[in-house]
């Protein structure tokens, strides 16, 4: 069991806004929020980076770019340009999302060379990286498969979903499987369709150590609640 103050669940949120039509003012907003609630990262589009932050200029709250995002289908090249343009601009953490077709084809090697250079830049950059698996629109075996790749490369988390894929978004069962998958320096992010206290804390406890989501205020706010209602500063997971 773990002991969780609201602070301790509010930094593992990743506030996020990935609309393609979020303006400057939604951005605002969201950097407001993230440096109220004391979130760990605001989620955004790369061409939003450098927006944020300067907004965020003076904070401890991260600036992370989503790169190829939601498809992942750019070269390996325009991945890694992308990330290091983000990184120019201010970022300091990178999300970026696998190639589905080279995983579908089975090419491995293709994958694990996109994860290592991208790795590697981020590294190098001393900030972390987050590889987005997609879960919902692959098998078990290309779920281990990739989370073994991760294992060998070593990325600082390994993430379920972007959260726009049809297929759906993060599971528990996925959260499990991963975190089944990967050493303990690979962290797990949820991501995708987590909007309630209770999906929130289900993905803490299955071993989730950041959750990207847009609802992170009221799920704050309702697990505030529920601790003022039983007198405590503090939840068990």
């Amino acid at each position: 069991m773990t002991t969780w103050t609201i602070d301790d669940l509010c930094q593992l949120i990743d506030h996020t806004n990935l609309k393609p039509n979020a303006t400057t003012a939604d951005m605002h907003t969201l950097c407001d929020e993230a440096r109220q609630y004391h979130f760990r990262m605001v989620a955004i589009e790369s061409s939003q980076v450098a927006r944020c932050a300067q907004m965020l200029k003076g904070t401890d709250v991260h600036v992370g770019a989503a790169i190829s995002f939601p498809l992942g289908q750019t070269s390996v090249a325009t991945k890694v340009f992308e990330t290091k343009d983000a990184l120019a601009n201010g970022a300091t953490e990178i999300d970026y999302v696998v190639n589905r077709t080279e995983l579908k084809n089975g090419n491995w090697d293709y994958v694990r060379d996109e994860m290592q250079q991208i790795v590697d830049v981020c590294s190098e950059a001393k900030v972390p990286s987050k590889v987005i698996f997609e879960t919902q629109e692959l098998t078990k075996d290309e779920k281990i498969r990739l989370c073994q790749i991760a294992a060998e490369v070593k990325p600082t988390f390994v993430k379920t979903s972007t959260g726009f894929s049809l297929a759906g978004g993060a599971t528990l069962e996925d959260v499990e499987l991963m975190r089944a998958n990967v050493p303990a320096e690979v962290s797990v992010k949820a991501a995708g369709g987590i909007r309630d206290a209770d999906t929130f804390l289900a993905m803490v406890k299955a071993g989730a150590r950041r959750i990207g989501c847009s609802a992170g205020i009221p799920i704050i706010e309702e697990i505030r609640r529920r601790m003022d209602e039983q007198g405590v500063d503090h939840i068990e997971l």
